[in-house]
């Protein structure tokens, strides 16, 4: 005999009151397992809530433009006759399937609205068929003066986002100042206009599109390189004693035992470091008008993690309470999901400080971008066997090489140099870990 259960909206993380950007059921409809019944927005992600059983959808309860949060009911289901439904406990802890998220936040138009309005309002024409686009990006878009019928949609299945009425605008503002003899094409900066080349005028070219996530990541280094005043400190680290003992846990332990990474090392050795310099897990922020420095006393650590659509931030939350062995099974379970594009929101938002390590592809140094609003990031690359003097003669020793990015506006350079020689002096010997 069939069922019929109250669906509700599984833990979605931190967040609250979301806005519903699109149903994709109605009535009558057929669902499977894990099929997606509606699409969320946050500032960080788009999501697709999936079912937790499969059934005829009875009545949608909900509607385009609505808020919802965990617990929220979505629609009524009639399970089907060999279906069952999960307990609600179940239903909440359903993870959010096709998250498609950014490690650094949405994009920023730096133009102020009222310019962009005066720039768009000549290319925008009469609308055209209604585009696939949700109440929130319409808003946004008459915000500022475009018709969204013009606009190109390169969301999944055709879904008009933000950051596509952000690059029209971008794109009518070229348009509009290349029109103009002697015009600024700098956006304030005063800088040249970014060169127009038909490269298929020198030979055969292939275009490619670039992923969302290399959409948004890109436009959010932009602004974190432009706004952020970034200066780099490089230190080296004897990791000659720390290798051998990872070396040796990873020995010890059987076929299923944890795998000790030097990352997780890294991370609980930062932890400690920020503990002793606490402005290098701060951010910026405003009172009253005034701008003030936020002193975090929670440690949730970001890594980034090559994926094959870009780079992604996940994040170690409460570092600080977990030992090495948990934050490299964390690391692990991580870097999976973020391969396998299923990376939730709850799981790259709230970092205070970031780890960005080439160690396993090579290199000698690099300078890694703040992820803001952090003050800070270290980078890390290849360890190498050098000969290093020891008194009497030289020895062998594994050599780290250590790039620490900060902003100068939070930070000084003697206080990163500190920084840098704690976190050396911590890998070198960890048992300065337990002091």
């Amino acid at each position: 005999m069939s069922e019929i259960r109250e669906i509700q909206v599984p833990d979605i993380g931190d967040f609250k009151d979301l806005p519903v950007i699109e149903v994709l059921v109605k009535p009558g409809d057929t669902v499977a397992f894990d099929d997606p019944l509606l699409t969320l927005e946050s500032d960080k992600a788009s999501m697709d809530v999936p079912s937790p059983g499969a059934g005829t959808v009875v009545a949608v309860t909900i509607k385009e433009g609505d808020r919802v949060s965990k617990g929220s009911a979505i629609l009524t289901l009639r399970m089907a006759a060999d279906a069952a439904l999960a307990t609600q406990n179940q239903v909440n802890g359903t993870a959010v399937a096709d998250a498609v998220v950014s490690a650094v936040g949405p994009p920023v138009v730096a133009t102020p609205a009222a310019a962009v309005v005066s720039a768009v309002a000549p290319v925008v024409t009469a609308s055209g068929p209604k585009p696939h686009a949700s109440p929130s990006v319409r808003s946004y878009a008459r915000k500022l003066g475009v018709d969204v019928s013009k606009v190109a949609a390169t969301g999944k299945g055709g879904r008009m986002l933000r950051e596509d009425i952000e690059g029209f605008v971008k794109d009518a503002l070229v348009r509009l100042n290349s029109s103009k003899p002697g015009a600024d094409h700098s956006a304030g900066l005063n800088l040249l206009p970014w060169p127009d080349v038909d490269f298929s005028k020198f030979g055969t070219v292939e275009k490619v599109a670039l992923s969302r996530i290399k959409k948004i990541s890109g436009a959010n280094l932009s602004r974190n390189w432009v706004m952020i005043p970034h200066v780099t400190n490089n230190e080296e680290a004897d990791i000659t004693g720390l290798e051998a003992f990872r070396v040796q846990l990873n020995t010890e332990g059987g076929k299923d035992a944890i795998k000790y990474t030097l990352l997780a090392f890294l991370i609980k050795a930062a932890v400690a470091t920020l503990k002793a310099f606490p402005q290098f897990n701060s951010s910026l922020g405003n009172e009253d008008g005034e701008p003030i420095l936020i002193l975090k006393q929670y440690y949730h650590i970001g890594f980034a993690a090559d994926t094959p659509n870009g780079l992604v931030v996940p994040v170690i939350r409460d570092a600080d309470q977990k030992g090495i062995g948990q934050i490299a099974t964390e690391c692990g379970e991580l870097a999976r999901k973020a391969r396998d594009g299923k990376l939730g929101p709850a799981d790259m938002t709230g970092g205070t400080f970031t780890v960005s390590s080439l160690g396993g592809i090579g290199g000698t140094g690099f300078t890694p971008i703040i992820n803001a609003p952090e003050v800070a990031i270290l980078g890390v690359t290849r360890a190498q066997t050098r000969p290093v003097w020891e008194g009497n003669g030289f020895a062998p020793r594994l050599i780290l090489p250590l790039a620490l990015s900060w902003d100068h506006r939070v930070v000084d350079g003697a206080a990163a140099a500190r920084f840098l020689q704690h976190l050396a002096a911590l890998l070198a010997d960890f048992r300065r870990i337990a002091l």
